[in-house]
């Protein structure tokens, strides 16, 4: 049996957690979010000891897969109500930088034009200063792949390191071919 989908969800005080058919939603101070799953699985709200109980109703693969997933996604969602998310972005390199205009991230990293990425709604993007970027959210999964497609402007190279990285990311670095 899955250990993660065996584990009840806690749920903070300030969130409420509704099922309706099979739909969940999670509202709390930061926000709504709303999610179908699938039928294979059950989820319940025990309002005894405040917590979501997701169950599978067959021993099948595809409910056994399905069963820790679930889980793992309704406990993203009341964290992401009531503390939300973060993904903090650094921009290193000569003459490189970020900025946002109109809700939408220019960046000049080293092309010949600047790159526009529009931000998506529900998220709230920063430029503390031109070499960082904050990403925050309440949906753990827009604010990954936001962080992500960013990134993926301009990877940091492994010779001189210049590109995009997360904060703390360690980039491997490589001898250049004078060096022997």
């Amino acid at each position: 049996m899955s250990r993660i989908g065996k584990k009840p969800i806690a749920i903070p005080s300030g969130v409420k957690v509704n099922v309706a058919d099979r739909e969940i939603s999670v509202e709390g101070k930061l926000g709504k979010l709303v999610w179908s799953h699938r039928k294979e699985i059950g989820v319940t709200v025990d309002e005894e000891s405040k917590s979501v109980i997701v169950a599978r109703h067959n021993e099948d693969r595809q409910s056994r897969a399905l069963h820790g997933l679930t889980r793992a996604l309704v406990q993203n969602m009341v964290v992401g109500v009531a503390e939300g998310y973060e993904k903090r972005l650094e921009i290193h390199g000569v003459g490189y930088l970020g900025a946002i205009d109109n809700g939408v991230l220019q960046l000049r990293v080293g092309f010949a034009n600047e790159i526009h990425k529009k931000i998506p709604a529900g998220l709230d993007v920063t430029c503390p200063d031109q070499t960082h970027v904050v990403v925050k959210g309440i949906d753990k999964q827009k604010v990954g792949q936001f962080a992500a497609e960013v990134r993926s402007v301009r990877k940091p190279e492994p010779y001189k390191g210049k590109g995009i990285r997360y904060e703390g990311e360690q980039v491997r670095r490589k001898a250049g071919k004078t060096a022997k």
